[in-house]
Protein backbone atom coordinates (compact mmCIF):
# COMPACT_ATOMS: atom_id res chain seq x y z
CA UNK A 1 0.00 0.00 0.00
CA UNK A 2 1.39 3.48 -1.11
CA UNK A 3 2.02 5.85 1.61
CA UNK A 4 0.09 8.85 1.73
CA UNK A 5 2.26 12.05 2.96
CA UNK A 6 1.47 15.91 3.09
CA UNK A 7 1.16 17.98 0.41
CA UNK A 8 4.07 20.21 -0.39
CA UNK A 9 2.50 22.01 -3.14
CA UNK A 10 5.23 21.35 -5.53
CA UNK A 11 7.93 21.69 -3.19
CA UNK A 12 10.35 19.04 -2.26
CA UNK A 13 11.29 17.41 1.20
CA UNK A 14 14.06 15.66 2.21
CA UNK A 15 14.79 14.02 5.82
CA UNK A 16 18.31 14.04 6.80
CA UNK A 17 19.11 11.82 10.05
CA UNK A 18 22.89 12.33 11.40
CA UNK A 19 24.54 9.17 12.69
CA UNK A 20 28.09 10.51 12.76
CA UNK A 21 28.23 11.50 16.87
CA UNK A 22 30.98 10.00 19.00
CA UNK A 23 28.39 9.13 21.54
CA UNK A 24 30.60 10.03 24.34
CA UNK A 25 27.87 10.45 26.85
CA UNK A 26 26.30 7.69 25.76
CA UNK A 27 29.88 5.15 26.02
CA UNK A 28 28.55 3.61 23.12
CA UNK A 29 26.83 4.08 19.68
CA UNK A 30 23.66 5.78 19.82
CA UNK A 31 22.20 5.20 16.95
CA UNK A 32 22.83 0.98 17.76
CA UNK A 33 21.24 1.63 21.78
CA UNK A 34 17.79 -0.02 21.77
CA UNK A 35 14.89 2.06 23.23
CA UNK A 36 11.54 0.09 24.01
CA UNK A 37 13.73 -2.86 21.84
CA UNK A 38 14.33 -1.03 18.93
CA UNK A 39 17.67 0.41 17.36
CA UNK A 40 17.15 4.29 18.24
CA UNK A 41 18.23 4.70 14.62
CA UNK A 42 15.92 2.65 13.03
CA UNK A 43 13.07 4.24 14.97
CA UNK A 44 14.11 7.46 13.98
CA UNK A 45 14.57 6.61 10.52
CA UNK A 46 10.73 5.22 10.11
CA UNK A 47 9.34 8.29 11.22
CA UNK A 48 11.37 9.96 8.81
CA UNK A 49 10.24 7.32 5.79
CA UNK A 50 6.11 7.62 7.19
CA UNK A 51 6.54 12.13 6.32
CA UNK A 52 8.87 11.77 3.13
CA UNK A 53 10.17 9.38 0.36
CA UNK A 54 13.83 10.74 0.36
CA UNK A 55 15.41 9.77 3.61
CA UNK A 56 19.38 10.41 4.03
CA UNK A 57 21.55 9.53 6.65
CA UNK A 58 24.65 10.96 6.84
CA UNK A 59 27.28 8.99 8.54
CA UNK A 60 31.11 7.94 8.21
CA UNK A 61 30.70 4.71 8.73
CA UNK A 62 27.14 3.44 7.00
CA UNK A 63 28.09 -0.66 6.62
CA UNK A 64 27.72 -0.19 10.82
CA UNK A 65 24.14 0.08 10.28
CA UNK A 66 23.20 -2.38 7.48
CA UNK A 67 21.58 -4.75 9.82
CA UNK A 68 18.73 -2.47 10.89
CA UNK A 69 17.82 -0.69 8.32
CA UNK A 70 16.22 -1.41 4.79
CA UNK A 71 18.94 -2.79 2.37
CA UNK A 72 18.20 -0.02 -0.16
CA UNK A 73 18.60 3.24 2.30
CA UNK A 74 20.38 6.05 1.17
CA UNK A 75 23.59 6.72 2.81
CA UNK A 76 25.60 10.10 2.59
CA UNK A 77 29.16 9.74 3.55
CA UNK A 78 30.10 12.15 6.01
CA UNK A 79 33.69 13.73 5.50
CA UNK A 80 34.26 15.98 8.72
CA UNK A 81 32.82 13.68 11.49
CA UNK A 82 32.82 14.94 15.00
CA UNK A 83 32.28 18.73 13.80
CA UNK A 84 29.23 18.76 15.22
CA UNK A 85 25.61 19.01 13.38
CA UNK A 86 25.52 22.33 11.99
CA UNK A 87 29.25 21.22 9.84
CA UNK A 88 26.74 17.89 9.05
CA UNK A 89 23.28 20.02 7.75
CA UNK A 90 26.06 22.09 5.77
CA UNK A 91 27.49 18.36 4.45
CA UNK A 92 24.13 16.96 3.80
CA UNK A 93 22.87 20.00 1.69
CA UNK A 94 25.99 19.73 -0.61
CA UNK A 95 24.45 16.46 -1.51
CA UNK A 96 20.50 16.90 -1.50
CA UNK A 97 18.75 18.39 -4.03
CA UNK A 98 15.19 19.01 -1.93
CA UNK A 99 13.73 22.50 -1.50
CA UNK A 100 13.47 21.51 2.25
CA UNK A 101 15.57 19.67 4.59
CA UNK A 102 13.65 17.72 7.77
CA UNK A 103 17.15 17.83 9.68
CA UNK A 104 16.95 14.66 12.52
CA UNK A 105 19.32 13.77 15.20
CA UNK A 106 19.46 9.46 15.72
CA UNK A 107 19.20 10.00 18.95
CA UNK A 108 15.14 10.99 19.07
CA UNK A 109 13.02 7.47 19.88
CA UNK A 110 9.80 9.56 20.88
CA UNK A 111 9.62 11.16 17.49
CA UNK A 112 5.97 11.96 16.55
CA UNK A 113 4.84 11.11 12.58
CA UNK A 114 1.27 13.21 13.21
CA UNK A 115 3.30 16.16 14.86
CA UNK A 116 6.40 16.41 12.03
CA UNK A 117 3.59 15.93 9.33
CA UNK A 118 1.44 18.91 10.75
CA UNK A 119 4.78 20.98 10.81
CA UNK A 120 5.12 19.56 6.83
CA UNK A 121 1.73 21.09 5.91
CA UNK A 122 3.03 24.64 7.34
CA UNK A 123 5.99 24.63 5.24
CA UNK A 124 4.28 25.68 1.65
CA UNK A 125 2.65 29.22 3.70
CA UNK A 126 6.66 29.99 4.85
CA UNK A 127 7.71 33.05 3.24
CA UNK A 128 10.96 32.17 1.24
CA UNK A 129 12.88 35.18 3.29
CA UNK A 130 12.56 32.60 6.00
CA UNK A 131 15.19 30.13 6.74
CA UNK A 132 14.22 28.00 8.97
CA UNK A 133 10.98 26.44 10.94
CA UNK A 134 12.61 25.47 14.34
CA UNK A 135 10.53 24.63 17.79
CA UNK A 136 11.69 26.68 20.25
CA UNK A 137 10.83 26.79 23.94
CA UNK A 138 12.17 29.42 26.50
CA UNK A 139 14.10 31.12 24.35
CA UNK A 140 15.99 28.00 22.99
CA UNK A 141 15.98 26.26 19.84
CA UNK A 142 15.48 22.57 18.91
CA UNK A 143 17.67 22.48 15.85
CA UNK A 144 17.45 18.36 15.56
CA UNK A 145 13.91 17.96 14.32
CA UNK A 146 13.89 21.25 12.58
CA UNK A 147 13.27 22.31 8.41
CA UNK A 148 15.78 23.96 6.85
CA UNK A 149 15.76 25.53 3.43
CA UNK A 150 18.28 24.67 0.72
CA UNK A 151 18.73 28.92 0.36
CA UNK A 152 20.58 28.32 3.99
CA UNK A 153 23.88 26.62 2.62
CA UNK A 154 25.60 29.98 2.07
CA UNK A 155 24.93 31.30 5.48
CA UNK A 156 25.99 27.90 6.66
CA UNK A 157 29.39 27.61 4.94
CA UNK A 158 30.07 31.52 5.91
CA UNK A 159 29.68 30.62 9.49
CA UNK A 160 31.39 27.73 9.65
CA UNK A 161 34.68 29.02 7.86
CA UNK A 162 34.12 32.10 10.73
CA UNK A 163 34.92 28.82 12.72
CA UNK A 164 31.90 28.57 14.38
CA UNK A 165 30.02 25.38 15.60
CA UNK A 166 27.01 26.73 17.61
CA UNK A 167 23.42 25.55 16.34
CA UNK A 168 22.19 28.49 18.82
CA UNK A 169 24.37 31.10 17.84
CA UNK A 170 23.95 30.45 14.15
CA UNK A 171 19.61 30.32 14.37
CA UNK A 172 20.14 34.15 16.04
CA UNK A 173 21.79 35.15 13.39
CA UNK A 174 19.20 34.46 10.31
CA UNK A 175 15.30 34.63 9.83
CA UNK A 176 13.38 31.89 11.08
CA UNK A 177 10.07 30.88 12.30
CA UNK A 178 9.98 29.09 15.56
CA UNK A 179 7.24 26.62 16.39
CA UNK A 180 5.69 26.67 19.63
CA UNK A 181 6.85 23.28 21.93
CA UNK A 182 3.66 22.10 23.73
CA UNK A 183 3.43 19.66 26.67
CA UNK A 184 3.05 16.64 23.87
CA UNK A 185 5.47 18.50 21.46
CA UNK A 186 8.40 18.41 24.48
CA UNK A 187 7.60 14.89 25.35
CA UNK A 188 8.73 13.94 21.38
CA UNK A 189 11.58 16.21 21.57
CA UNK A 190 13.12 14.23 24.43
CA UNK A 191 16.54 13.12 23.31
CA UNK A 192 19.17 10.50 24.46
CA UNK A 193 22.69 11.14 24.76
CA UNK A 194 23.23 9.08 28.38
CA UNK A 195 21.89 5.83 29.63
CA UNK A 196 20.06 7.51 32.54
CA UNK A 197 17.95 8.92 29.38
CA UNK A 198 16.65 5.62 28.08
CA UNK A 199 14.23 5.59 31.08
CA UNK A 200 11.69 7.98 30.42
Amino acid sequence: MRKSYPHLFGQTLAALILAGGESSRMGRDKALVNYDGVPMLQRVYQVAANCTEQVYILTPWAERYQNILPSNYNYLIETNPGKGPVNGLSEGLEQISAEWILLLACDLPLLDVEIIQSWINILPQIPPSTLALVPQRSQIWEPMCAFYRQEIKAELQTFLKAGNRSFQKFLSGIEVEALAVDEKTAFMLHNCNYPKDLEI
